[in-house]
């Protein structure tokens, strides 16, 4: 490296982003994905002891894999190449390949190539990193945010151990904010600046688990912000809101301000208001309430509020929870409110509810009979002997598929749990009932 290149290192070093910047070099600094970096875990005890073997490092943006990538770098005593798929092709991986046999051979150490965005490889040129790999001339630290089972070749796959990255927790990022302000030798210190809990609180949050996110907010607003006159620079929640260019929802989820908006929202479904569900959907999920949180009311709603009126709503509800799960956000969102407002638009009975309500009303406070002696399990052995089962009328061998038997135990002939609306799909069940038990 001549003077020039060094000069350029360091100012690169020295100009570079502050997430860039604050990057952990050692294993103790890093912050969160503790469910693989954690200290009694795989991955940290192979990156402490150099013994790493080819991994991918797969997750969405700002999760820590190329973090996790410098920290091997600092870490190992072998040779590390960093390379990005979107800008290298084979000759670059020719090069790092020639010189992994040289260093082997001279020295023997071993390389460690870094691939970031490795799903941008095509098929020949994963195929190509394949035997080298395999025989160990480099080992292979790949970076996705793609799905590798889908997008890296199988036989890589198979020679490297799959480490899935999570979103970081909202704890985890206000310990990074708050390491990029104060952190005189790589973060923002150096500027005498400060920031407010609740500036802090609304980024992390904002970030939605992406560090990247949060530390870009932070260094605009260090950089952009006039001291005040006591020489210090003050990140307020207003300069918060700005540099992150997203408003501060007043909601906190541990609070009275979240149970009311829930309430809002699980009232404005069950009173038809659709435009109004779908203001408090979108207030919660600006807000970051868990989209299961969210959807488990739908469901609730959809049984509790529809019920028979319209049975296809908890069906709508059902698909839609198990659909937000499986797609996440941002595309949750649309699928919460095709959800809400099918139930805010649905014909309302809660005759279920009640029905239900009632039953166990009853059960807790009234001694019932025995099952009657014909509704009885006769399958077993012996139990004709005893009379299990003797006189049941089969309902399919019957006009309408319906006989005139009893059903509820003694003494309980007249009482009635479940009545139906006069409204939806509940209507035809009255028909219904009341056809079969005409005739």
């Amino acid at each position: 490296m001549d003077l020039f290149e060094y000069m350029r290192e360091q100012n690169k070093e020295n100009e570079s982003p502050l997430a860039s910047r604050l990057r952990p070099s050692s294993l103790d600094e890093v912050v969160g994905q503790q469910h693989i970096i954690g200290k009694d875990k795989l991955l940290y005890r192979a990156i402490a002891a150099d013994k790493l073997s080819s991994v991918i490092f797969y997750g969405p943006p700002g999760t820590g894999k190329t973090t996790l990538a410098k920290v091997i770098a600092n870490t190992t005593k072998g040779d590390f190449v960093q390379i990005n798929a979107t800008s290298s092709g084979k000759k670059d991986m020719e090069r790092v390949v020639d010189s992994a046999k040289q260093i082997s051979g001279a020295y023997g150490r071993k390389t460690i190539l870094f691939v970031d965005e490795i799903h941008r490889f095509n098929k020949a040129q994963q195929d190509y990193l394949l035997p080298f790999v395999e025989d160990g001339t480099i080992t292979l630290v790949g970076a996705t945010t793609e799905n590798p089972y889908f997008e890296v070749n199988n036989a890589l796959i198979s020679r490297s151990i799959i480490f899935e990255l999570k979103p970081l927790q909202q704890s985890d990022i206000e310990i990074l904010i708050r390491r990029a302000v104060y952190d005189k030798e790589k973060g923002m210190g150096s500027y005498n600046a400060q920031i407010d809990d609740d500036a802090v609180e609304f980024l992390a949050e904002a970030s939605n688990g992406d560090a990247r996110s949060a530390l870009n907010a932070v260094e605009l607003g260090v950089l952009t912000t006039s001291p005040l006159d006591d020489g210090k620079i003050h990140i307020s929640l207003a300069v918060a809101e700005e540099c992150i260019q997203q408003r501060v929802v007043r909601y906190d989820k541990s609070g009275d301000n979240h149970y009311d908006v829930i309430s809002a929202f699980i009232k404005s479904m069950r009173g038809s208001d659709p435009d109004a569900a779908v203001f408090y959907l979108a207030k919660m999920l600006s807000a970051g309430e868990s989209i299961t949180f969210i959807s488990r009311r739908i469901m609730i709603c959809a049984s509790e509020d529809v019920g028979n009126a319209d049975p296809n709503a908890l069906c709508v509800a059902v698909a839609a929870a198990q659909a937000v799960e499986r797609v996440g956000m941002p595309e949750a969102q649309i699928i919460l409110a095709h959800a809400a407002i099918y139930v805010a638009s649905a014909p309302k009975s809660n005759a279920s509810y009640n029905a239900i309500g009632s039953a166990m009303e009853y059960v807790r406070n009234n001694k019932t009979a025995p099952v009657p002696s014909h509704l009885q399990d006769a399958s077993y052995r012996g139990a004709k002997n005893l009379g299990r089962g003797k006189g049941y009328l089969y309902a399919h061998d019957f006009p309408n598929h319906y006989v005139k038997q009893q059903y509820l135990p003694d003494g309980m002939e007249d009482v009635v749990f479940y009545k139906p609306a006069e409204i939806g799909y509940e209507k035809n069940i009255i028909k219904h009932m009341k056809l079969i038990k005409d005739i």
